[in-house]
């Protein structure tokens, strides 16, 4: 009898992007745990538009950073595991993104201080990432490579 698995394995490339995924969802994570363990030290070091942004963060935005990237981290082990909770996950974690970006592109002086092309490409793509992940983790669980 043939395994439902079996008849819907994944191709190659899938595999391609979900240790890609993971990869980045690691980045992300460190990232966060670099900012939030960032010593007063490390804090004074940063260009005073940067310090004075990062102070300014109120906890929520910090929350939102943190769902953002943890539960990104879940849905590329989601993707690993072949989970149909990979887009669930990815879904938060674009909605919480856009959270935090969202504060620091209406909140603060960003725009005046460091300029739309400091700050703007590195957030856009992080968007589109999130929301090509839970694209892609919609398109796999529809074709049954998730269960």
């Amino acid at each position: 009898m043939m395994d439902r698995l079996d008849a819907t394995k994944p191709p190659a490339w899938y595999w391609l992007v979900a240790v890609l995924a993971l990869l980045w969802e690691g980045a992300g994570c460190f990232a966060y745990v670099s900012q939030v363990g960032m010593s007063a030290d490390a804090l004074a070091q940063l260009p005073a538009a940067q310090r004075e942004i990062w102070m300014m963060m109120p906890v929520w935005v910090t929350g939102a950073y943190a769902i953002a990237v943890w539960a990104g981290l879940a849905g590329a082990v989601a993707l690993i595991v072949r989970r149909r909770w990979a887009q669930p996950l990815f879904l938060v974690s674009l909605a919480a993104a856009i959270v935090q970006f969202g504060w620091t592109f209406l909140a603060t002086p960003i725009m005046r201080t460091v300029g739309a092309a400091a700050a703007v490409p590195f957030p856009i793509f992080i968007i589109l990432v999130a929301a090509l992940l839970a694209w892609f983790s919609g398109r796999a669980a529809g074709r049954g490579w998730l269960r």
